[in-house]
């Protein structure tokens, strides 16, 4: 049985840098807390009530998805179907095409923006690997009508950005336990990254001004990470306690 992602592909690259996956969920966990269906999260309480840990939980599942055969990973979708499923059975109500859309696309829109962030921007042929991989994936959950291309996908992405985002009460108690669980100086560290990482509109929103100079920061840091050097993002972003935790994202891929 193959891989069910190719060993070359830039989706592997992204997703084995622990340092790209904490900038990838930096930029989720700002627009999770706009997104129209956040209620969702509220009704199983296990972001809320515990974000860091729920970012763990994402995190290995995806890796079980991009590192694993083809066997291993449909199997992981399908225990992943079956979570939503269990979770709609218990609401009696069924999560909307649109809002498994929006999950999807935040995934894809997040690894191509974290990556430029430290490395450059992706170039034609990695964006469309990187779309590819991820139309596989939202295939595979069954995701309705997935745009055919990545040039089709950035459109849609823009229509789910347009319609899709409201500030809410949910939005500030989503913040608030960001803060809680983060402390002060971390918390503010994930507003000033959500501030350069973000589209227009989620910024808009969370009324997020970007530093200017940061950018420029974080780019200098990507080429000091390239250079073999002790990692510091998932320090400066992540309590102490979870260091370890963190660490065991790394992979080692032939890209």
């Amino acid at each position: 049985m193959g891989d069910f992602v190719d060993r070359r592909s830039i989706v592997r690259k992204i997703w084995a840098s622990p340092d790209l996956i904490l900038l990838i969920f930096a930029g989720s966990a700002a627009e999770f807390a706009l997104n129209r269906a956040v209620d969702w999260l509220f009704f199983t309480g296990k972001i809320p009530s515990d974000p860091i840990g729920r970012l763990f939980s994402t995190v290995r599942y995806s890796q079980e998805i991009v590192f694993a055969t083809e066997e291993r990973a449909r199997g992981t979708l399908s225990r992943i179907n079956a979570i939503h499923g269990s979770v709609e059975r218990q609401r009696g109500q069924t999560i909307p095409d649109w809002a498994y859309r929006d999950v999807l696309y935040m995934l894809i829109d997040y690894s191509e923006r974290a990556y430029r962030m430290l490395h450059g921007p992706l170039s034609a042929s990695q964006q469309k690997d990187l779309y590819a991989v991820f139309r596989q994936i939202g295939d595979a959950l069954c995701i309705p009508d997935l745009p055919a291309t990545y040039a089709e996908w950035r459109l849609d992405r823009k229509r789910h950005l347009d319609r899709d985002l409201a500030d809410s009460q949910h939005s500030a108690l989503l913040f608030k336990q960001y803060r809680r669980h983060l402390g002060f100086l971390r918390y503010h560290l994930l507003l000033e990254v959500q501030a350069v990482l973000v589209p227009a509109e989620v910024r808009r929103l969370l009324y997020l001004n970007p530093n200017k100079l940061l950018p420029s920061v974080i780019r200098a840091y990507g080429i000091v990470e390239r250079c073999n050097l002790q990692s510091v993002i998932h320090s400066l972003l992540i309590p102490s306690r979870y260091w370890a935790e963190v660490r065991k994202f790394g992979r080692i891929t032939t890209t």
